[in-house]
């Protein structure tokens, strides 16, 4: 039976265990810069245990900041501050992800306010539909972005696909309503996906992982829904994806029933029917949950994310309740008992 503390190896990264920390802005960066509060934030989960973990959403283009505070990969000189982060990672046997994004219609920062269409996100600004050039424009920030993420050191990319972001207003027809290649069917509205994935696996080499964060589930009859997301999936060249990170929400303001578990359904159906290992999760705080949703083949890795930030050792809590002798940092053994 497969354990919370088990490894699992995907191309060239072997995670100690099933425990990622996902991507949650800080809101904290400088000019796009890495600050020491970063190198903190993510060393300190490190330090606790994490196996996999995601850096928040980082902007490949300056517009495509969700907010002037957010993380960026749009310039060289942004690498030197996030080299420090995945040193850190590194040296305490985490594997060092970064999540790559664009804000598209719900970005807050300056610049030029883009989306697949001129339909607005709530009260925000009606943003420009976008031309050819400036599709053209995003794709190449990605690949851009992938390779100086390389050069930072970072041991896998995911690409932003979610929460109502730039790729995920142009899969969802609540948000795309082009008449061109780039909308209309299933097929076309995913065409900036592949063209991403296409552009990030130029310069990532194929021997790296590359996740995917998705949400699967707009909640709302009209939009998207985890088949659609199946099929997206299946458009993707074999090999060039090699985890789904899923999610669910955000294209449009919906309320969610939200509780502990409540996105699992999403992630067995993707992973069952696209065959891709999964990364679940949504308000599990669980280990024994945690462990019940590996056991039954749901996913493959589980995230925690407001318990990452409350609580930056909690695998050293979960090995205990779990009966597993998980090695303490040296540091802290005094305490293990």
């Amino acid at each position: 039976m497969i354990s919370l503390f088990d490894p699992i190896t995907i191309k060239d990264q072997t995670i100690k265990n099933r425990i990622v920390m996902p991507p949650m802005c800080m809101y904290s960066a400088e000019g796009g810069y890495a600050t020491d509060f970063h190198v903190i934030h993510y060393a300190s989960r490190a330090i606790g245990g994490v196996g996999l973990i995601i850096v928040e959403a980082t902007a490949v283009l300056p517009n495509g900041r969700i907010t002037n505070q957010d993380l960026g990969l749009y310039e060289d000189e942004h690498v030197k501050s996030l080299k420090w982060i995945t040193k850190q990672i590194r040296q305490y046997d985490s594997v060092s992800c970064i999540q790559l994004n664009h804000a598209g219609r719900k970005s807050k920062a300056d610049g030029k306010l883009m989306a697949p269409s001129a339909i607005a996100f709530g009260t925000n600004d009606v943003p420009v539909a976008m031309s050819i050039d400036d599709i053209k424009e995003v794709i190449n920030a990605f690949r851009s972005a992938a390779h100086r993420a390389l050069e930072a050191g970072f041991d896998m990319i995911e690409i932003h696909a979610a929460h109502g972001y730039l790729l995920h207003e142009f899969m969802s027809p609540l948000a795309n309503k082009r008449t061109d290649h780039y909308g209309g069917i299933l097929e076309n509205r995913s065409r900036l996906l592949r063209e991403v994935v296409e552009a990030v696996r130029d310069v990532f080499p194929m021997d790296k992982p590359v996740s995917l964060r998705i949400s699967a589930e707009d909640y709302v009859k009209e939009g998207l829904h985890p088949t659609d997301w199946v099929e997206a999936i299946k458009l993707i060249p074999h090999g060039y994806v090699d985890l789904i990170h899923v999610s669910s929400g955000g294209i449009v303001l919906v309320d969610i029933d939200a509780y502990p578990g409540y996105q699992l359904s999403f992630a067995k159906k993707i992973k069952r029917e696209t065959r891709i290992p999964t990364i679940a999760g949504g308000l599990i705080e669980d280990p024994f949950m945690a462990s019940g949703v590996l056991q039954e083949n749901e996913a493959d890795l589980i995230y925690f994310g407001r318990l990452s930030l409350r609580e930056p050792y909690f695998p050293l809590r979960f090995a205990k309740q779990l009966r597993i002798d998980l090695p303490w940092p040296k540091q802290y053994e005094r305490s293990k008992k």
